[in-house]
């Protein structure tokens, strides 16, 4: 089925989004129009006198196609001029009201390059993540502080284990804020310093990420520390923080590369690879998303539409790293690269944190080299 227009009848102004409607056939074509209406204007359309909005406001369905049992895809034109420049409109005006309609999702949109332009993209990007980690051609590592509930000193003392083990990046788990078990600041001192004494001994600086959380002023504060201690990455979970606060960080911080961690991406029906896709738009330089295999259960399909989307060519925005994790292991390692090739980063948590600490090190050791001996060609 086609509405009237085509796909390829689009403007500089044009956002194209492909919602999934679980209808019956009989009743797709009304439906589709409804999501239109409301993605727009939100309003009967007998109420709108002006023919100017009529013609380039109001949402265009251009295609409805079959996407499975009782379900089609409907892809629909809407007007980018009614987001402006903002991160936060855009996710409104693509799956603002529509996310309230249980039988609605969208699975993907096409952002018109002035639009990403002015988002921005990643910092950093790939290569960025490479030269902070001086890695030219292999995977990158990372591991995770965890579990919730130890102290500064004792979440310092598991970094210094994982960075004496040579991984390029530990982040924070993404539980942690400011606890009183765990203050930001303190955390954020002795982990600093734990990698930084590590590197004395390995000749090489793994980057410690600090997780933040918080209004806009307080996690501005927190990189300004970050910095003081000579950090130069960031976790943060977009979804939560706010689209709009996260790219205000983003411009606000030039210098810090920021990953972004999936958390609550699950609370809308937005299909995983948009997300992230959104995500590198809004700044992010990794994303950190939960792979095949895993504790999460996403298919391959949808690994590959992430991996995909945050190194695909998108206007002239930086490719971001996908980050695969969720209850990746060292037996898949392997498994794992072949899937997704070298510009990736493996993240491997809690794995690691089955050997006993004096043994963290050396299982830390064995990721890293098993990354770096893998047939890249």
């Amino acid at each position: 089925m086609t509405a009237a227009g085509s796909q390829d009848d689009r403007s500089q102004d044009d956002l194209i989004a492909r919602y999934r409607l679980r209808v019956g056939a009989d009743g797709v074509e009304d439906r589709a129009k409804k999501i239109a209406v409301e993605q727009s204007v939100e309003m009967p359309l007998a109420g709108v006198r002006d023919q100017r909005i009529l013609d380039d406001i109001v949402g265009k369905v251009l295609k409805i196609e079959p996407a499975g049992p009782h379900a089609f895809d409907a892809t629909i034109r809407l007007n980018a001029r009614t987001v402006g420049t903002d991160a936060g409109q855009l996710v409104n005006m693509l799956f603002g009201n529509s996310s309230m309609h249980e039988d609605v999702s969208i699975e993907d949109a096409q952002i018109p390059d002035a639009l990403l332009a002015a988002l921005g993209g990643p910092n950093h990007g790939v290569d960025g993540l490479r030269k902070l980690a001086g890695v030219e051609r292999r995977a990158l590592t990372c591991s995770a502080l965890k579990p919730q509930g130890m102290s500064p000193e004792k979440l310092a003392a598991l970094a210094h284990e994982f960075a004496l083990g040579g991984v390029d990046f530990i982040k924070d788990d993404h539980g942690l804020a400011d606890q009183d078990y765990s203050p930001f600041e303190a955390r954020v001192r002795a982990c600093a310093s734990a990698v930084r004494e590590a590197a004395e001994v390995t000749g090489r600086l793994t980057h410690y990420v600090p997780s933040l959380w918080g209004s806009f002023e307080e996690i501005d504060a927190r990189l300004d520390l970050a910095r003081r201690e000579g950090l130069r990455v960031a976790i943060l979970a977009p979804a939560i923080v706010g689209a709009s606060n996260f790219v205000a960080l983003k411009r606000k911080h030039p210098d810090f590369a920021f990953f972004a961690h999936p958390s609550f991406t699950g609370g809308a029906r937005i299909a995983q690879p948009l997300y992230n896709k959104l995500f590198r738009i809004f700044g992010a330089d990794a994303v950190i998303f939960a792979t095949f295999g895993g504790r999460f259960g996403y298919s391959h399909e949808t690994c590959c539409g992430i991996a995909d989307g945050a190194r695909e060519a998108l206007g002239g925005l930086k490719p971001a790293m996908p980050v695969p994790a969720g209850g990746l292991t060292l037996r898949r390692v392997e498994e794992t690269l072949d899937f997704y090739g070298a510009d990736t980063m493996l993240l491997i948590g809690g794995d690691l944190l089955l050997a006993e600490h004096d043994a963290i090190a050396r299982e830390t050791a064995a990721f890293v080299q098993g990354v770096a001996d893998y047939d890249y060609e």
